[in-house]
């Protein structure tokens, strides 16, 4: 039996649109970039943010619908992200959602954005064989610009929150340290380019390893990235910014890597997922992938970033397991959800 969701993304500045089937098959998948528009403030300007969703919903979704060659009366249910993210961002994918669903009588699906991330993991191409799904339990390392946590999944929708970051996110922490830097936002992979120049062992930046927790820390680390660059400042020398880049990329790495696989063994799991923005940094991906202790899932470039598709793969699990919402559904920023 085939089960197709239109699943909608408008958490923070991408608007999106998608189909999947079954959970896993990606049928089409649209996303409206506004990386430029923001570019020119250093940062997503929410107000700026919501009137662009305003403008690009409809066409979005009618073009996600046309490359997946369906029309809205063919899907069995309409997914939309409910939360955490910037309120007027969300009010429109989902008073869109609700529009939909209501005008095709078709149940509606609240889904959370970081429970996206994670589904993204069992996410693959429509018609191609289908690669292993993820296998309980698992793992969930959750990295982005406003969240860095470790998650343990039991099964589809069960989540036991280990740990998070104390204070700076570890996407944050990239776009913080790339505006000491001078590198242009997103901070993401402008410190990854610089950081392919650079010698990872120039500068002995901290590892906050908070023993006895699963948590992460990385404001010393931003702090003290600020007090280095400083210094050189101040001797009138030329600031190194390659190798900057690398001491701070290979310092996060190694944080998020050695607790999340320390974790991984304490809790008996059996394999391990890296999901968010954060997920789409090179020496991240090649660190998990290169250690044999446990399979890991890492989504494909296009679905670490902010997209439908996830939402609509952790849509149609909650669709499945009976998780209908009502119309007057409302934003909710709170993780994990019931």
């Amino acid at each position: 039996m085939t089960t197709l969701i239109l699943a909608i993304e408008t958490s923070c500045d991408e608007t999106a649109a998608a189909v999947i089937e079954n959970g896993r098959a990606l049928v089409s998948s649209v996303v409206a970039s506004q990386m430029e528009i923001h570019a020119r403030y250093g940062g997503v300007y929410p107000e700026v943010a919501s009137r662009q969703h305003v403008l690009s919903i409809v066409p979005v979704v009618e073009q996600a619908l046309a490359q997946a060659h369906f029309t809205l009366q063919d899907m069995d249910a309409v997914a939309a992200t409910r939360g955490p993210g910037l309120a007027g961002s969300l009010v429109v994918g989902l008073n869109a959602a609700k529009g939909l669903a209501l005008g095709a009588d078709l149940p509606l699906v609240g889904v959370n954005h970081l429970e996206g991330h994670i589904y993204s993991a069992w996410i693959h191409d429509a018609g191609q064989t289908p690669p292993p799904a993820p296998q309980f339990p698992l793992l969930a390392l959750l990295v982005s610009g406003g969240h860095t946590e470790l998650n343990l999944m039991t099964d589809h929708l069960t989540y036991t929150r280990l740990g998070a970051t104390l204070d700076d996110a570890a996407g944050e922490a990239f776009d913080k340290v790339a505006r000491l830097l001078g590198l242009p936002y997103p901070g993401g992979p402008s410190v990854q380019k610089a950081a392919e120049e650079g010698d990872p062992t120039r500068f002995k930046f901290p590892r906050a390893r908070l023993e006895g927790t699963w948590n992460f820390s990385f404001s010393g680390l931003k702090t003290a990235v600020l007090h280095e660059t400083q210094k050189i400042h101040s001797s009138g020398k030329t600031l190194p910014v390659a190798d900057f880049a690398a001491s701070f990329q290979a310092a996060v790495v190694d944080a998020l890597f050695t607790k999340t696989i320390a974790a991984a063994r304490e809790f008996g799991a059996r394999e391990i997922i890296v999901a968010g923005g954060v997920s789409a940094n090179r020496a991240l991906r090649e660190t998990f992938k290169a250690q044999t202790d446990f399979p890991v899932h890492i989504p494909r470039l296009s679905l670490c970033t902010d997209n439908a598709a996830m939402i609509g793969a952790a849509g149609y699990f909650r669709y499945a397991l009976g998780h209908i919402a009502e119309m007057d559904l409302d934003v909710q920023s709170t993780w994990p959800l019931s």
